[in-house]
């Protein structure tokens, strides 16, 4: 063969390798950037097993599960979690004095990318069983002021959009304070009796929400 007709092969050669190296790496990139996986907390704050707020969460979490995202959920309602005393014994960074189930929230909300917080409307706020837990930041305060995203999924008996005012004033002051990024709200009115959320599109809203991540 011409020498020189070789070495210009030879180059052509090399740089069809050289790009499809690139682009392959980058196209190996952008898809392992798009398939990240999330570590996922779900905080619910419904003490009714099968109540309407806890349903939400249900499909949420097969979605969020099916995508491959890593979920830790909390039920509040079923676990030991004493209500902070204000005793500053941690210094917002430190060992709590009470020693219960809020060490499951401690340990996973610090790197979780996503803190979902679940509840039904009680007397126009969220669940007590839930503002214990979220009181209970107060310890943990120095670690969980870190970029994360959250969701709001909220369920009550009438109608009222004032009366929501409450519970979404709290979660946006709150993320605002942590530096965190509201990613999805889901506000279900006209639920009352447990399980009639199963005759609203929610179920399936929060679902598919889950997958989308």
């Amino acid at each position: 063969m011409d020498r020189r007709k070789f070495i210009k092969n030879s180059l052509i050669a090399g740089a069809v390798v050289a790009t499809g190296a690139i682009m392959g790496n980058s196209v190996l990139s952008d898809n392992k950037n798009s398939e990240k996986k999330m570590k996922i907390l779900v905080l619910t704050g419904s003490p009714r097993k099968n109540g309407n707020s806890n349903i939400l969460a249900d499909n949420f979490i097969k979605g969020a599960t099916e995508k491959g995202h890593k979920v830790f959920r909390f039920d509040s309602a079923f676990k030991d979690v004493h209500p902070c005393i204000g005793c500053n014994k941690c210094g917002m960074d430190g060992p709590c004095v009470f020693n219960d189930d809020f060490s499951f929230v401690r340990e996973h909300i610090v790197d979780a990318d996503l803190v979902v917080f679940v509840t039904p409307m009680y007397y126009f706020g969220i669940s007590a069983q839930l503002k214990a837990v979220i009181d209970r930041f107060y310890a943990i305060n120095g670690k969980i002021h870190v970029p994360k995203k959250a969701a709001l999924f909220m369920t009550y008996a009438n109608n009222s959009k004032h009366d929501e005012l409450p519970i979404r004033t709290h979660y946006e002051v709150l993320l605002d304070y942590l530096g965190w990024k509201d990613i999805g709200r889901f506000v279900v009115p006209g639920v009352w009796t447990a399980g009639s959320i199963n005759r609203t599109d929610y179920p399936k809203k929060v679902y598919e929400f889950g997958k989308s991540l």
